[in-house]
């Protein structure tokens, strides 16, 4: 079974008050995009896989990046019911018994009887940019256990088992337009009268330079495009290279607050009013670190979008077109 769990932006995201567990209250609307996907295969244990031996042959003979990190690293768990391979051009610099997608299947594991099982994950999509992209990758190992399987699991409770691995991870289950609250994981339908959202793709942007940022906006958003209604909005993310903003770093800058406006109220607004409306409360700190960051974002406005901004505590921006 393979999939390609793909990554989300925030649209508005407001800090309301610190919790006594140490989390934070917040409110956001998650929104699916589809410009970096990875690419998720899991079988049981004595399955043959598709893409193992692609994955080997590009990463595997490689050796390590600069950093020192391989670039194909494996894992077999000590009880032997799982093996991981995981894979990064960048480099692996986690253990991959660690990661989310492992512990999505020791989670289920724990209730259900699950067989042994081989995970393949290509990480292709960004790390540690603020779009929940390690995230993804467990909501969708959820479904594609419970498929394997055959648990049966509906989506509440597929997100239930998603919200115990991380605060963005039960939208992932549902990958539609969703109102955020709690940490992220209490999840409502987004308003109604919201725009369509197309996904065009992402651009890694070398070195956090302005440098080819026209040239992809005028590839990405033609004049017109025929199979995109007219009230839709095209959707694109840009990553700056090589800047890392820590997501502990960027919550000591917020000051935790109500907004004048709750979210639900700013998204009636029409979209050429978001600007000055719709807030993300990390980009004042993140921004002030980083003002390449905000460069990008004016950049975005100066190439013609009609909202731009930071995902999440970032470094990814995104422009609505």
């Amino acid at each position: 079974m393979i999939t390609r769990p793909n990554v989300k932006i925030n649209l508005g995201l407001n800090v309301l008050r610190k919790r006594e567990d140490g989390y934070h209250d917040l409110e956001t609307l998650f929104v699916p995009y589809f410009g970096f996907c990875d690419t998720l295969e899991i079988i049981a244990g004595d399955d043959w896989s598709r893409t193992s031996a692609s994955l080997f042959e590009r990463y595997g003979g490689s050796g390590a990046v600069s950093g020192g990190a391989p670039r194909l690293v494996q894992a077999v768990s000590p009880d032997g019911r799982l093996m991981i391979t995981v894979a990064r051009a960048e480099g692996v610099d986690w253990d991959p018994l660690k990661d989310l997608t492992a512990k999505a299947f020791y989670l289920l594991a724990a209730d259900f009887d699950l067989p042994p099982v081989k995970i393949f994950l290509e990480k292709t999509s960004p790390v540690g940019a603020g779009l929940g992209g390690g995230s993804a990758d467990a909501a969708f190992a959820l479904r594609m256990l419970s498929e394997l399987a055959g648990l049966g699991l509906s989506d509440a409770e597929l997100a239930a088992y998603a919200a115990r691995l991380g605060s963005d991870c039960a939208f992932f289950i549902y990958n539609r337009p969703m109102l955020g609250t709690g940490r992220g994981e209490i999840l409502s339908p987004a308003p109604t009268g919201l725009p369509a959202f197309v996904s065009a793709p992402g651009l890694v942007l070398p070195e956090a330079s302005l440098s080819g940022l026209q040239t992809f906006v005028e590839k990405a958003f033609p004049g017109s495009s025929r199979d995109t209604a007219p009230e839709a909005l095209r959707l694109a993310v840009v990553i700056p290279e090589g800047v890392a903003v820590s997501t502990a770093e960027a919550y000591r800058g917020i000051t935790p607050h109500l907004p004048l406006c709750p979210l639900k109220d700013v998204l009636a607004h029409p979209v050429d009013e978001w600007k000055n409306l719709l807030i993300n409360d990390f980009e004042t700190s993140v921004f002030a670190l980083h003002p390449s960051l905000a460069a990008i974002k004016q950049a975005l406005y100066d190439r013609g979008a009609r909202y731009a901004a930071m995902s999440g505590s970032g470094s990814a921006l995104f422009g609505l077109f």
